[in-house]
Parts: structure tokens; sequence; C-alpha cells
């Protein structure tokens, strides 16, 4: 088997951004990766600079879950069945006033951020059952620390993913499952609005910040029981502050000043 009895790893949204910044960190720490996206050609050359003896690649479609089932069985059979650390990363930002968004725009933000989770949790199920101290890992974001006006879809399925994770750290306990998620403010991706990178601010929790910040979290993560990582560490801040008074955070974002949102992929 390809993997050699390595530890594994299998990424969605993995051609781009976090998947890619990930999927590198892990090859060179000596990982087998399972790197999958709709973007092949940008798989093909993630592959070349992760080497094929180190992980496979795949076109996938997170919302076709025979798809991602049969994926999985690929990817099983290179592994002997196991995985360590499954990552849900692969995820879509499409925002503007609810009442001007198409709904087509809705549904899309709905199947790849939240169903296309499911459909990842639900089929390596199986693997991570069968692989000692494995982890469940799931790109939610920043948005998740409260509802955000202009994103308010795209903040309910990180909602939702936030949500999901907790409940299922609880419930995973019972197999020796882990699962925890990524809460990231502004990442330098693929993702980010034409222009955004240049209005970021330079300080605080929405500065801009490298796709690499969210992949060491990533790698933390396998070591640890820690639930959320935020990065950056503020937007843990954002998040009990949103908790303790969501009438004054509501206020706070209403009047302005602030720039909010989450990179994903």
């Amino acid at each position: 088997m390809p993997a050699n009895g390595r530890k594994s790893i299998f990424i969605t949204g993995a051609a781009s951004g976090i998947g890619r910044a990930t999927a590198l960190k892990f090859a060179a720490g000596g990982w087998f990766v399972g790197a999958y996206d709709v973007n092949e050609a940008a798989l093909a050359s993630l592959l070349g600079e992760i080497g094929p003896d180190n992980g496979v690649i795949g076109r996938l479609d997170v919302t076709d879950k025979p798809a991602f089932e049969a994926a999985l069985a690929a990817f099983g059979a290179q592994t002997g069945g196991k995985l360590d650390l499954l990552f849900n990363n692969a995820g879509i930002g499409r925002g503007g006033p609810f009442d001007q968004q198409p709904f087509e725009d809705v549904l899309a933000l709905l199947n790849v951020n939240f169903v296309g989770v499911l459909n990842g949790i639900h089929s390596a199920l199986p693997m991570l059952k069968a692989t000692p101290n494995s982890m469940c890992f799931t790109t939610s974001s920043s948005s998740a620390t409260y509802g955000m006006p202009n994103l308010a879809v795209y903040s309910a399925t990180k909602h939702a993913v936030k949500g999901l994770t907790e409940a299922l750290s609880i419930e995973f306990r019972a197999f020796g499952v882990r699962a925890a998620d990524t809460l990231p403010g502004l990442i330098d991706t693929p993702i980010l609005p034409a222009g955004a990178s240049a209005m970021a601010p330079t300080e605080g929790p929405f500065r801009l910040t490298p796709p690499s910040a969210v992949a060491q979290a990533v790698w933390d993560s396998y070591g640890s029981d820690r639930l959320h990582w935020y990065v950056p560490e503020e937007i843990g801040d954002l998040d009990r502050a949103a908790a303790l008074d969501p009438e004054a955070f509501r206020e706070q974002i209403s009047g302005g000043g602030r720039l909010f949102g989450g990179g994903d992929d």
C-alpha cells in the first residue's frame, strides 16, 4: 500500500488556499495526503509539489455523496482502510443583502458548505472508527461567531458547522473519534471578493492572514483535544463576547468600522 503505514489525511477543497497549504504541511510532516477538489489542474500541480509517493489526488464534488463514498473507498485502498484525519474544508463564499441574493446562491451555499460536510463525515465515519485516535476536522468561519449582515446564508452554514462539530465531539467519544473545527478570520485565499485583500486592516482580529496559519492549526489540532481553533486567536475573543452579550455585539456590528467575514478553501 502506497501509504506504507504512514498517518493519512483526506482533504476537500485541496486545490487552493487553506486546503492546499494543509496538504503541503502534512506531506512535509510525513503524512500520506489525499487531496480532493473540483479543480483538477490545480490538484495536478499540487501532486507535483508533494510528490506522487506522498499522496493521491481526485476530482470530488462534495455535494455528491456517492462520489464522496467512492473517493474515500479509493483512498482507503491506499491506506489499508485507515483514516487518521478527515479535513472537511471545501467551501464557497457568496454574499450580498439577503433580499437581493439569488436563491440559487442560497442553495449552493447550503449544499457545499453544510451538506458537503455532512456527506464527508457520514461517509468517512467507518474509516475513522477503524483508526485509533482519529479526528474529524472542519473549516467553520469567524462568521460563526455571530450572524453577519450581507453574509447571512454563508454565516448560517458556518454556524451549522460549528454546532454540528460541538455535538459530534461528544457523540464520537464512544468510538474514540475526536471532532474539532477552525474559525478563520480574513484568510488570503481565492474565496475573497476582488479587492478585499487591499481593504483588509493591518492589525486586529480581521487582519489579512496567510492560509499557512490555518494549516498550522489543523496540524496542531491532531495532537490536542481542543474544540475550536481560532485564526487568529483574537477571533475567540469575539466569539466569547457575542455569546455573553449578543445585543451589544449586534449594535457593534451595526455601527460599522469592522471588517467581518471568513475565508475557506
